[in-house]
């Protein structure tokens, strides 16, 4: 049987002041009234019925994918115990998943892309698990085509071809500089790595096995005392004890065998307020609008970013990221978005008065 885990334990700090704990940015209603959490579930809703349909979150953020996604069965959200990185966490979906299929394919899917057409999508996603299943001691991943060279990205360096759209990996490449990254794309033998996976379950679990065995000990352990609400601190203890350490870095990248499929299609990973310039449309000045109700005089190439109807007001300004949220309003320059993780973290810590 096939099943689909997606990655939904993100808190988007870069997002502030709309994504928070509690509402991160995959539950964000900026996309057509729609979260990328529930586009995520609709691409894959068509692959595969939502009893096959995981999402893997952070305990805290349980209540709030349930409501967000009513169709599926309470027992495919998992709940992290504490955030660990991507290594723990598919790993945990890959145990639990196989406690009720453990000759299944698994597919692991992201929360906070935009990825389009749904149609090539799919596709990509159907020729993946083919693939998984005809190569079955194969970890296989997706590549997307550089659209230039980005320097925030990872890229997967293709190897020979296995058949007509799959070929091995000859190596993972982490975020390289602009010189670096421009020689990868004019070679046109480097993909962007979409961070997303399909595998046969045991496979990856056996990889798990090889290359982080106590991690997978542990993991073996959390999910079998997982749905035991009196082993909740044991398990909490045993979590967070692990490793915090990425898939990539822990299993993909010392795996025994990696391929990876084209996935053709406009992918774009909301990682900051500048990434909207991407999706949203802009007016003749250049600004982003994000936000349902703007009114500009004079003010240029700024991104204007709220969920409701409250009106933003911007005269003789430029180059300005501006986003409101109930409590909270955010201004800064277009170049310091990166620095809203700073911010966010002083805020989580306040300096002590001054005697």
């Amino acid at each position: 049987m096939q099943h689909a885990v997606i990655m939904a334990g993100g808190s988007g700090t870069r997002l502030w002041p709309l994504s928070r704990e509690g509402r991160p940015k995959q539950l964000l209603r900026l996309f057509g009234g729609k979260s990328l959490l529930r586009i995520a579930f609709e691409r894959l809703n068509g692959l595969m019925p939502p009893e096959q349909i995981y999402v893997i979150t952070s305990r805290q953020q349980l209540p709030a994918i349930a409501a967000e996604l009513p169709e599926l069965p309470a027992a495919n959200l998992l709940g992290e115990p504490c955030p660990r990185d991507t290594a723990p966490a598919v790993g945990l979906a890959a145990h639990l998943v196989a406690q009720r299929d453990p000759n299944g394919t698994m597919g692991v899917f992201t929360a906070d892309h935009i990825i389009q057409p749904i149609d090539q999508f799919r596709e990509s996603v159907a020729k993946a698990y083919a693939a998984a299943e005809r190569y079955p001691d194969v970890l296989v991943t997706f590549g997307i085509k550089p659209t230039g060279p980005h320097t925030g990205y990872g890229y997967i360096h293709r190897g020979r071809r296995l058949d007509a759209d799959v070929f091995e990996i000859n190596a993972f490449k982490e975020k390289p500089d602009l010189l670096t990254a421009g020689m990868y794309v004019a070679s046109g033998e480097y993909f962007w790595n979409s961070g997303m996976f399909v595998w046969r379950i045991p496979t990856i679990l056996a990889q798990y096995a090889r290359h982080q065995p106590e991690m997978n000990r542990e993991l073996a352990a959390v999910a079998a005392e997982y749905a035991e609400e009196s082993r909740a601190k044991a398990v909490l203890e045993r979590f967070s004890r692990l490793q915090k350490i990425s898939v990539d870095f822990a299993i993909m990248e010392k795996a025994d065998r990696v391929a990876v499929i084209e996935m053709p299609c406009r992918w774009l990973d909301v990682g900051s307020w500048t990434s909207l310039a991407e999706i949203f449309p802009a007016d003749d000045a250049g600004n982003v609008l994000a936000a349902p109700n703007v009114a500009t005089l004079g003010a240029g190439k700024n991104i204007f970013v709220s969920e409701t109807g409250h009106l933003i007001a911007a005269v003789g300004v430029d180059d300005l990221i501006v986003v409101h949220s109930p409590d909270a309003t955010l201004v800064c320059r277009k170049q310091d978005a990166q620095r809203i993780k700073e911010l966010v973290q002083k805020l989580e810590r306040p300096e002590p008065p001054s005697e």
